[in-house]
């Protein structure tokens, strides 16, 4: 019989936990995914993009969990330590409450940053409660076996590849290759749990405590000092903050990287293909990231990706689609070969589960003004871009002036073949803009006369071929009559003034096809085939942008009642997934840096609105 976590065992409980019964925890090298049910069911070890050691996400039987929580019938409640990404889930049983605060304590860049420790403080502050624990791993996606080795309070898991190390206050005993323990706290009483590398070079240590509660102390205020440079006063404070929070430990603090998710294959349609890995540093979306920290006050995370930039992917070095990637890995390599994993059965039974993107290879003309965009402001909001900077800035635009005008896949990395996206020419145009902006603030050396030429003729051919009179819209792509919600970007880009009558006209055409209740769809994938079977939800950052979209056409209200009820859809921690479900189920990778950038940039555009 095929193993199951004792949790899952309970009456009427299901396999799988929504997408959205999860909060985040993680030390900027990693993350871990907790459930509302207090079991571990996402981290990977000792990166984000480094094989499972938990999955249950992804296959509930095989995936590998570390499961903690009352060990009697018990309400749940989930929510993190003010102001940090220290989370506390609270059991409710009849006889007390217990609760189990999950961190990573941060370090810097020293031997301890090797251990990559999971902590779990488990309290009970009322009463008396029961817990129960067993900690499954299942190595490189669940593929590798392992052996167990109890050494007093210890417990070794041991791989071909890799081993981890258990540490307990309270007894632990062995059941085959996991380890259990059973235990009953009084009120005010405490144990602890640490999860930590194992190897050679990194020496053993207890986690007694008093150590655990100086680690947690440490820890929150890491997570506060950091919070407390964000200049953010406005009315929706603690989403804003909360989506800060998660952009930071989004990022990899070795290089700089910051990745799209933490979580790869979780189905943006259940029993879909449309199921990608998402631990990679995208051009687009950490530019994006970028713009949306900076917005706050957080310039030492951009300089940080703006190192990664200079470090990893300067141009030049010849890719067949140009001279940037649209990802790489967070160490900055550029080889991400895409390969399923037939043993997984998927979220919820949604197969296939895929580790790596061959979207890696794919042309995407706008990651060039997403780039550029995000320089530019670094220029003018952090400190000044250096001369080395610069030169590969004018290598790119020289680029963009002489490619500009070839299909690619788009910003969505559709997979139905290259077409002339309209977002993409308007984001080679936002390129040259924003690099002949910035040339004249500083009186940088450019060759402006081509690159205005150029930047003239991307605009002609957006406002005469982009242009659909039959539907009196801009549309997706050049010949065709389909609307796209990246066209919301168009006056928030300063493409166009967000009250020019064609762009209104067209704020209406995507309102009447792709608005659903303030949700937007990206686009409708049976008038454009993208390539894959199935449907999708509406795109959480898309809704984001259609807020930014009718704050600056002057419909001020109606952005406020459409921000409003996106909020509503966020899951009980404040965390978003990708996309949102016909029945408001959280779709996608979790949670989605994009989303929570673009929420940030709704808030901030709104509050000003509203003055």
């Amino acid at each position: 019989m095929a193993e199951q976590p004792f949790y899952q065992n309970a009456p009427g409980s299901p396999r799988y936990l929504p997408i959205a019964e999860h909060g985040l925890i993680g030390d900027l090298r990693s993350v871990a995914l907790v459930g509302s049910n207090g079991t571990i069911d996402w981290y990977c070890s000792p990166s984000f993009d480094a094989p499972s050691v938990f999955a249950a996400v992804l296959d509930a039987e095989r995936g590998g969990f570390f499961a903690l929580a009352a060990a009697v019938p018990a309400r749940t409640k989930q929510f993190y330590f003010p102001d940090t990404n220290v989370l506390i889930t609270r059991f409710f049983t009849d006889e007390g409450v217990g609760e189990v605060q999950d961190f990573m304590p941060v370090t810097g860049e020293s031997e301890e940053c090797a251990r990559h420790r999971l902590i779990r403080r488990v309290l009970c502050v009322r009463g008396t409660v029961p817990f129960r624990v067993r900690v499954a791993p299942r190595f490189n996606y669940g593929a590798d076996p392992h052996t167990l080795r109890m050494l007093g309070d210890t417990a070794l898991f041991e791989s071909a590849a890799k081993s981890l190390l258990l540490t307990s206050t309270v007894a632990l005993e062995g059941d085959g290759p996991d380890a259990c323990a059973d235990f009953k706290l009084s009120e005010g009483e405490s144990a602890v749990l640490a999860l930590d590398q194992a190897g050679e070079d990194i020496a053993p240590r207890g986690c007694a405590r008093a150590e655990a509660e100086q680690q947690f102390e440490t820890t929150v205020c890491y997570w506060r000092r950091w919070l407390h440079q964000s200049r953010y006063r406005g009315r929706w404070r603690e989403m804003v903050h909360r989506s800060a929070l998660t952009l930071k430990l989004l990022t990899y603090a070795p290089t700089g990287a910051i990745v799209a998710a933490p979580t790869t294959s979780l189905p943006e349609q259940f029993g879909g293909e449309r199921n990608w890995d998402y631990r990679y540093v995208w051009i687009r979306d950490a530019a994006f990231a970028v713009y949306a920290l900076l917005r706050l006050g957080f310039s030492s995370e951009a300089a940080a990706f703006m190192k990664f930039v200079t470090t990893y992917i300067s141009p030049g070095d010849g890719f067949a689609s140009g001279p940037l990637q649209i990802m790489y890995g967070i160490d900055g390599r550029s080889e991400l070969p895409e390969r399923e994993l037939p043993h997984l059965e998927g979220h919820c039974g949604s197969a296939p589960v895929r580790v790596g993107n061959d979207a890696a290879g794919q042309l995407q003309l706008d990651i060039y003004g997403a780039l550029i965009d995000s320089i530019y402001l670094y220029d003018k909001w952090a400190e000044p871009i250096s001369s080395a900077q610069w030169d590969d800035v004018t290598r790119l635009v020289g680029w963009v002036c002489d490619h500009w005008d070839q299909p690619d896949e788009g910003i969505w990395e559709t997979r139905g073949g290259r077409k002339n996206f309209l977002y993409s020419r308007l984001m080679c145009w936002v390129a040259i803009e924003r690099a002949i902006r910035l040339a004249n603030r500083r009186g940088l050396p450019a060759d402006l006369p081509r690159w205005r030429q150029c930047r003239d003729t991307i605009y002609r051919r957006i406002m005469d071929r982009g242009w659909s009179e039959r539907r009196g819209a801009f549309v997706q792509h050049e010949g065709g009559d389909v609307l796209d919600a990246s066209l919301l970007m168009m006056p928030l880009a300063k493409f166009i003034a967000p009250t020019d009558p064609k762009w209104l006209s067209t704020l209406d055409a995507l309102t009447e096809d792709l608005v659903s209740d303030s949700l937007v769809y990206r686009y409708d994938p049976q008038a454009s085939p993208d390539g894959l079977r199935g449907d999708e939800g509406t795109f959480s950052i898309c809704s984001f942008w259609y807020v930014e979209a009718l704050v600056r056409a002057g419909r001020v209200d109606e952005a406020r009642l459409a921000f409003e009820k996106m909020l509503t859809y966020a899951n009980h921690l404040g965390l978003y997934a990708e996309e949102i479900g016909r029945t408001g189920e959280q779709q996608g990778n979790f949670p989605q840096a994009f989303t929570h950038l673009s929420l940030i940039s709704a808030a901030f555009n709104l509050d000003r609105a509203l003055g």
